[in-house]
């Protein structure tokens, strides 16, 4: 496995000892658009490609948390009075100057998260593909809609779209600008203000989106961003919130459910996953080893619909196997603020320590290591080479459990429903992948699939990329969807209004009931009939 030493020749070392990071003063410019900051324990994070300082957080006390929800409850009441139209520039506006000024994003992304730049972009093409979809779309998805009234010509009926008024937003680190965008942009658009609890290891990149997000024309006050511990500011997060968006794991996920379900709001929650491929037997071997070279270890596997379980055919498995293996060790490790690494490194030490254990215990197992297996502390301190396992037993934990790393573990299967059926045997349905060469036969084998999302001849990018389709988890993985107009309607309350002309639907002074209904079940029966009713 080859890799690149973590620094760039020509780009001055600034921020975190990475080269070619935006300056230290940058990072504190940024920090400045925090919301609070009482609590007196402020938190330091490193960048994962050297362990070195990138910044130190102020952290939002409880007070804080409240404070951020009242001024943005009174900024969203001026937001949502403008036209639909013109919150939509600001996204458009955004999604240009987010274009424009891509590569400081870039420097940020992978300086925070540890990624690859090719990884970072897939973050900055998600913002842009979302900023553009509801910046052209929203109108239309929240204009008030005509429906058919109980009586034609003499009922009008209709449906508006409300705001929900102050959404809270709790982000992962692991996609801080995509996952921020995703989430963010859609709420603002619906005519709420937003208060967002990014995580801490990748602030600054929430806080960079925040930032030209008002240079678009976003009004001061109507997007938020608190920092700080889940401990101190998670009562006010739920109990401030008209609406709440959450991503992260099962456990939390369902604490929080139960939390809100107290006080009757609505939420939506992406969880966990453990995303099984399917290789079918006529698929094609070099591409679906490519793919799954990208669906497995991009952003060093921590994504939440990054493949962590394939199953191919017997008729190919070896072959397969063979090229994949090739693929992955051909992959380039490193930390460099460019294009030449293929696979940056993991974000935190507990996830190397999460990964690491996975490994070591399948290992222990029986399981067979075809290629990686360690961590590569002669490149940056959380650097973890890509893993792929056989003979993964049922015993290991990595077996079921999501791991959340560049670790992939291959089973064969010779009859097409036994591996839709194992594939589907997991409490988790957030992503999968079917690899075939028939379309239409890839297409009816995603569809016995419980996932919320199926990609055919792609690991998770086609999906993720199409705004104009939902995303979200069956199962444990998740409640709610986003993107596509669920994405933005779950931001909104809808409200149904009809004017009645006439015809008063109850019997008229001096008609007897019987009468009246007789009249009624005729008029039903004819409706029946009518078309498009």
């Amino acid at each position: 496995m080859t890799s690149t030493i973590p620094a760039k020749p020509g780009r001055p070392a600034t921020l975190g000892g990475v080269a070619g990071a935006p300056p230290a003063s940058r990072a504190a410019t940024l920090l400045e658009r925090v919301t609070g900051g009482k609590d007196s324990a402020p938190v330091e994070m490193t960048a994962p490609f050297t362990g070195q300082p990138i910044a130190t957080l102020p952290q939002a006390t409880d007070a804080d948390a409240r404070a951020a929800f009242r001024a943005a409850r009174r900024a969203q009441r001026a937001w949502a009075a403008r036209p639909v139209a013109e919150r939509a520039r600001v996204l458009l506006a955004l999604h240009d100057l987010l274009l424009e000024q891509q590569e400081e994003a870039l420097d940020l992304v992978q300086i925070e998260a540890g990624k690859a730049r090719l990884d970072a972009f897939d973050e900055v093409a998600a913002t842009a593909l979302v900023s553009a979809y509801y910046g052209k779309r929203g109108r239309k998805l929240l204009a008030p809609r005509r429906a058919p009234g109980v009586f034609p010509l003499l009922t009008k009926a209709g449906e508006v779209r409300h705001p929900k008024g102050v959404v809270g937003i709790v982000s992962p680190w692991n996609y801080p600008l995509a996952l921020t965008a995703m989430d963010v942009l859609p709420a603002l658009l619906a005519g709420n203000a937003v208060v967002q609890k990014p995580d801490n290891q990748t602030a600054l990149s929430a806080l960079w989106l925040h930032e030209l997000a008002e240079r678009a024309g976003l009004p001061t006050d109507t997007w938020q961003i608190v920092l700080g511990r889940g401990s101190r500011i998670g009562d006010a997060l739920v109990e401030e919130s008209d609406y709440v968006c959450f991503t992260g794991s099962t456990p939390t996920g369902k604490d929080l459910a139960a939390r809100i379900a107290r006080r009757l709001t609505g939420f939506s929650l992406e969880l966990g996953g453990k995303n099984p491929m399917i290789v079918l037997p006529d698929a094609d071997v070099a591409r679906a080893a490519a793919g799954a070279v990208t669906a497995c270890f991009s952003s060093a596997g921590q994504l939440c619909v990054s493949v962590e379980r394939i199953y191919v055919h017997e008729d190919i498995r070896e072959r397969f196997t063979r090229e994949f293996v090739r693929r992955t060790e051909a992959l380039r490790l490193g930390g460099a603020l460019d294009y030449s690494a293929g696979m940056g490194s993991l974000t935190t030490a507990e996830q190397l320590a999460a990964v690491s254990a996975h490994v070591d215990d399948a290992r222990a197992g029986g399981a067979t290591v075809l290629t990686g297996g360690r961590a590569r502390p002669d490149l940056g301190p959380l650097f973890y080479e890509p893993t792929i396992l056989t003979g993964v037993t049922e015993r290991a934990k990595l077996y079921a459990d999501e791991t959340f790393g560049p670790v992939v573990s291959i089973y064969g299967y010779t009859d097409v429903d036994d591996a839709v059926e194992r594939a589907n045997d997991t409490p988790y349905g957030l992503n999968a992948s079917v690899w075939s060469g028939d379309e239409r036969g890839g297409w009816e084998v995603a569809t016995r699939l419980k996932a919320g999302t199926v990609n055919v001849n792609e690991g998770y990018a086609a999906t993720f990329g199409t705004v104009g389709v939902p995303m979200g988890g069956m199962k444990e993985s998740g409640v709610g969807r986003r993107n596509a107009a669920e994405g933005l309607l779950k931001y909104t309350e809808a409200q149904a209004i009809a004017v009645q002309r006439g015809l008063r639907l109850r019997p008229v002074r001096g008609l007897p009931p019987a009468l009246w209904v007789k009249g009624m079940t005729a008029s039903l029966k004819a409706l029946r009939r009518v078309p498009g009713r």
